[in-house]
């Protein structure tokens, strides 16, 4: 197949494999790689080491994949269909709505090699599959592709689908036609994920202290929590999506309708005294295949014990974070332990 053919072709192939969009850009991020290198200089990576890592791979993905011409950047939406107001119930536990399905990772992968193998039926060539899986620059890469402009919220954004959505890169040797890349910055004077980011994170447009970010505090960070993030963090257990809900360009988001991404195990609204009855064992049974594994019990229990130390006190969620607190000082967990105490601290003083 010609490879002006093969490009014909791609939207069809993607959007029959779960994608609702595809591009395709050149391996030049030289325009991104000083903002990268200013980041890391900056420490904003906090204890993410391995952002500072193959820096010359991240900003040249031909050194990541020798040969590389090309890089394919694929979009999957995954808004959930419909959710209830959990940011405004206190007494429940909010999720990230990326994670309350099927592992993204697992999802994605297989799609694009599932693409990547039709490509390479038709057209010959090599080609490499990532989601997450390497040092991969891969919102500078999918603006290049035409998917959308990044925001201030450092998130990609498109005029029709907004921000729900992940992203996925096929490398490959193919010379195709490349996308032409969103021209303008369509955020204008908006300001709305700076003003609302809970920790203020968003020290600047485009500009992300990920030490202060509820999602990199809940995910990313292994330690103990700063008490002066603590209130702020709310009921937010795993992950934030403040700038996404605020940002006005999300009103043309449309609900995904991939089975794999439907909420699991009544996540999308759980109660905190719930989740504390969760055991270690209840814990890896009931968020197999999912994202929430990124996460260990004890941090797991950690975030639990921020968002019921920011709860409306009531004698259930006092005893259930006794309970809980019994619980992790017999299995010796120093990091559990010392947030739950901080939990019954602040329950016990409102």
């Amino acid at each position: 197949m010609h490879i002006n053919e093969l490009a014909a072709h791609l939207d069809s192939w993607a959007i029959d494999l779960g994608f609702q969009q595809i591009g395709v850009a050149d391996t030049d991020l030289s325009d991104y790689a000083p903002d990268f290198r200013a980041w890391l200089e900056q420490r904003f990576q906090g204890d993410m080491g391995y952002m500072a890592r193959n820096v010359g791979k991240r900003i040249d993905p031909s050194k990541l994949v020798p040969g590389t011409l090309r890089v394919l950047s694929a979009r999957m939406d995954y808004l959930p269909a419909t959710r209830s107001d959990v940011l405004n119930s206190p007494d429940k536990a909010y999720i990230s709505h990326y994670a309350l399905g099927r592992d993204y990772h697992k999802t994605l992968r297989s799609r694009l090699r599932a693409l990547a193998k039709q490509i390479e039926f038709h057209a010959g060539g090599q080609y490499r599959a990532f989601t997450d899986s390497a040092p991969v620059l891969e919102k500078p890469l999918a603006a290049k592709a035409g998917i959308g402009w990044v925001g201030k919220n450092t998130l990609v954004l498109n005029e029709t689908a907004g921000s729900w959505f992940f992203l996925g890169e096929i490398f490959t040797n193919i010379p195709l036609p490349v996308n032409t890349k969103v021209k303008e910055d369509k955020c204008g004077v908006c300001k709305a994920c700076i003003n609302v980011c809970p920790t203020g994170a968003i020290v600047g447009p485009k500009q992300l202290d990920a030490r202060r970010c509820i999602s990199y505090l809940t995910i990313e960070h292994k330690g103990v929590i700063a008490e002066e993030l603590r209130e702020s963090i709310g009921n937010r257990i795993f992950g934030c999506d403040d700038c996404q809900l605020v940002c006005p360009w999300n009103r043309f988001a449309q609900a995904s309708e991939e089975p794999d991404f439907v909420p699991r195990q009544g996540l999308d609204a759980p109660t905190l005294i719930g989740l504390l009855a969760w055991s270690e064992a209840d814990f890896l049974e009931r968020t197999e295949g999912m994202a929430l594994r990124r996460i260990n019990y004890s941090q797991w229990v950690r975030n639990l014990a921020i968002a019921s130390g920011n709860a409306q006190p009531n004698p259930s969620l006092i005893r259930a974070v006794k309970k809980k607190l019994t619980e992790s000082r017999q299995m010796s967990d120093g990091l559990a332990s010392e947030h739950l105490e901080w939990a019954i601290q602040e329950l016990n003083s409102r």
